[in-house]
């Protein structure tokens, strides 16, 4: 194998899989990454066994095609110091390669392709087609929500139903609920549902955004996406998709539905980013001891206060539509902070029934943030 590439293009490449490689592999071949190169294009392939990515770049020069591995993260650190603009890869034998820019010249011990595991083709039982930029938008309005109690594995990552015309994404964990909804077609025999874990919904969040679709492929036990790369491959050096497959999580999602209040008595719209800041603001005087701020609501005002032995009192005033009677909810402030950060639209409401219930924050979309109450004996 010998071919030469743009260094700004391997780099771009190699950045695109390299997170997926563990910190403490069970293997040394999962350090490494599966570099082949065919025609015109250079592919990348990185697994940690229940997560894998693949991206194609496109070469300036493929002088012998082949295969070989090298360790990911010392090989990406090797390109972005090198000089020049163009780099050249050649396979001295199975158990090292040359990498050539300039006057610098490196050789790097491989491991044989054939302990690689492979990038998993499996049979999908539902495909979709769906826009990146709201994908990546939904992720982020419910991703936060995850738990990371592994007691609880279920909960681990973001559940993807697909029913009823309508994509919902949903993450919990027992503290607070996020969702949200899009509108697709779903035709008959292909709704269903999977539970999308956490390592692979912040890979996936920060995969996608690069083009305009992404095409969901799952079955019972694994999920892939292909990422349209875009047409700027001038810049990047992308180019056909990005390939993630994953495994997903095991056990049934919990009925999300009950969970969501149907009883609120009080509706509120406020400006996300005012509301945003004042929470902020609010929370500085609190301690991991005393993690909670109280929202207080009069009478065309929202009184949003914080305090601690250890650093005072914080006060701010916020005004509101509002003329219920007087009612103080205390939350945890990062309950609050998380869904008013990830939401774009300029305003959000703010609903609730009475001072022991659940606030919840919704848009004029299909989002909902059901933030449970803090209680004190």
């Amino acid at each position: 194998m010998k071919f030469t590439i743009l260094k700004e293009h391997f780099t771009n490449g190699l950045s695109q899989v390299q997170n997926v490689v563990p910190a403490r592999p069970t293997m040394p071949i999962l350090n490494n990454v599966l570099i082949e190169a065919t025609g015109d294009q250079i592919s990348l392939t990185t697994t940690n066994l229940d997560l894998g990515i693949r991206c194609n770049i496109q070469a300036i020069k493929v002088e012998t095609e082949g295969a070989m591995t090298l360790p990911v993260k010392k090989l990406a650190t090797i390109v972005r110091d090198l000089p020049g603009m163009e780099v050249e890869v050649e396979a001295l034998d199975a158990e090292h390669a040359k990498i050539t820019a300039g006057k610098s010249k490196f050789t790097i011990t491989a491991i044989g392709v054939s302990e690689f595991p492979p990038l998993s083709d499996f049979e999908n039982d539902h495909e979709f087609s769906l826009d990146q930029s709201k994908l990546q938008l939904m992720l982020k309005s419910v991703s936060y929500a995850q738990s990371s109690d592994e007691s609880r594995h279920m909960l681990n990552g973001v559940f993807f139903n697909f029913d009823e015309n309508k994509l919902m994404t949903v993450a919990t964990d027992g503290k607070r609920l996020a969702l949200n909804g899009l509108d697709i077609d779903i035709p008959e025999g292909q709704t269903g549902n999977f539970i999308l874990p956490m390592k692979t919904v912040h890979e996936l969040e920060r995969l996608l955004g690069k083009g305009e679709n992404v095409k969901i492929l799952f079955n019972e036990r694994q999920v892939a996406f292909s990422i349209d790369v875009g047409e700027d491959n001038a810049k990047t050096g992308l180019v056909q998709a990005i390939r993630l497959v994953s495994k997903t999580v095991e056990g049934k999602f919990p009925n999300y539905k009950i969970v969501i209040p149907d009883n609120v008595e009080y509706s509120v719209k406020m400006n996300r980013d005012d509301l945003k800041d004042c929470v902020s603001r609010a929370a500085l005087v609190v301690t991991e001891k005393s993690e909670s701020i109280n929202m207080t609501f009069h009478s065309n005002n929202l009184v949003i206060s914080g305090q601690s032995a250890e650093f005072g009192e914080s006060e701010e005033h916020f005004p509101i539509e509002y003329d219920g009677p007087e009612t103080k909810l205390t939350f945890n402030p990062k309950y609050l902070i998380s869904p008013l950060g990830e939401l774009v639209e300029d305003e959000v409401t703010f609903q609730f029934k009475d001072s022991g219930s659940p606030g919840l924050f919704t848009n004029e979309e299909h989002f909902v943030c059901v933030v449970m109450p803090l209680r004190f004996s």
